[in-house]
Parts: structure tokens; sequence; C-alpha cells
């Protein structure tokens, strides 16, 4: 049964949400599957602000590596439940002036604004930041004229920094007009907006085809890795 209900319930929200699109008479379906999604995603997020305290807790008790990251995580989890669930700081909204907690938890110059805008975005922001010097490093390993492919990236690529730059435009800006063609940005652009967008669409079709089979086996009960390990 532990396995069963979970894979009726993905069967049956799955059709509904599938027949509630292409059938329009039956969109209030649709419409209710929604709703009890929206529960079930809310159940799963407390029961994941759980298992991140209990993973985190016992880091710090049993003092692992890496324990003291486990302590600010713990102290920023519950100092921004705690200014979002009371709205500390939230001015009453016009329309309910007499209750204190009716103004919007995002409020300008609310303490969870403050923590959004000053924490959360600049710690975002360097994350990916963080991500250029990765980048960088597989791209110094792959950009090796080893055969025919590799030169090609390593030539389309070097256009293509090189048009992002003041330095491609000056390079190129003696060329004439019957040649702007072959100006290192209009060749950027034609790169990115011919063969980029050729690829880009490839890889799209290639991924809406392969989310339509995993969700048929999902939904089909052929996969069940998402219930875990164990026998039926």
């Amino acid at each position: 049964m532990k396995r069963t209900i979970p894979l009726l319930i993905t069967a049956i929200g799955g059709f509904i949400l599938i027949i509630a699109y292409f059938i329009p008479a039956t969109q209030t379906w649709g419409e209710v599957a929604a709703i009890w999604f929206d529960v079930l995603a809310s159940i799963a997020f407390i029961l994941g602000g759980g298992n991140l305290i209990k993973i985190h807790f016992k880091n710090v008790v049993e003092r692992n590596y890496g324990w003291a990251y486990s302590i600010i995580t713990l102290l920023a989890f519950f100092i921004t439940l705690f200014v979002g669930l009371t709205k500390l700081g939230v001015n009453p909204s016009i329309q309910y002036p007499e209750f204190s907690w009716s103004g919007h938890y995002r409020e300008n110059g609310s303490p969870f604004w403050w923590i959004f805008e000053y924490a959360f975005k600049p710690l975002t922001a360097t994350m990916f930041a963080m991500l250029a010097f990765y980048i960088s490093s597989a791209a110094f390993r792959a950009f090796r004229a080893k055969n025919v492919e590799a030169i090609l990236l390593l030539g389309t690529a070097f256009i293509i920094l090189l048009g992002r730059t003041f330095a491609g435009v000056y390079l190129t800006s003696w060329f004439p007009d019957w040649m702007s063609g072959l100006k290192i940005e209009n060749l950027t652009v034609y790169i990115m907006s011919v063969f980029n967008t050729a690829g880009n669409r490839a890889i799209m079709i290639g991924i809406a085809l392969g989310i339509a089979s995993t969700s048929l086996k999902v939904l089909l009960g052929v996969d069940r890795s998402y219930l875990g390990s164990g026998e039926d």
C-alpha cells in the first residue's frame, strides 16, 4: 500500500491535468487538481524544512565535518522563518488597518524584504559568479584544437567573445560597407541568431520528447524511482 497509493495518486492527478488541458469542458478538473497540488506542495515544504533541521542539527551535535556551516544554515533558516511568519516590521494594509499583520510580508523596507534584497540576492549572485571560474576551467580543457569539431567550437567561441567586446568592433571597423557582413560584431549576431537558435531549438525538442516519455513512464507506473528503494 505504501507504494500503490502514491502510484494511483500520481497517475490519476497526471491524467486529469492532461485531459483538462486538451478538453475545455473538463478544465475545472485541472483547477481542482492544481489546488490539491498546492496543498501537497505546502506539506512537502514543511517536510523539507523538518529534514533540513534534522540533518544540520545532527551535524552540530556530532561535530561532523563542516558543522559550523550547519549552525549558520540553522540560524538563517530560523531567523528568516520567524521574520516571514510574524511579518515583523510590516505596516498594516489600507484595507484592514486595524490588523497589524494585514500588510504584505515583502513590503519595501520590511525586515523580510531586507533579508531578500541584501542577503539572499547577493549570495545568489555570488554563487553564480563563482560558476564563471568552473566554466573557464571547462572551456580551457574543451577548447583544444584536437579535431575538426574542436576547431569549430574554438573558432566560434573566439568570434563571439570578440564580438561582445570593443576590441572586436575596433579590429574590423575598417572593413568597407560591402564587407559589413564579415565584421566581427555582425558575425556574432549572425551566429547567435542562426546557428545558436537552431541548436537551441534542437535541444528543446529533445528535452520535450524526453519529458514526454519520462512523464508517461511515471504515469503508467513503469518508472517508480520517485518512490525510493524497496519492494512492492
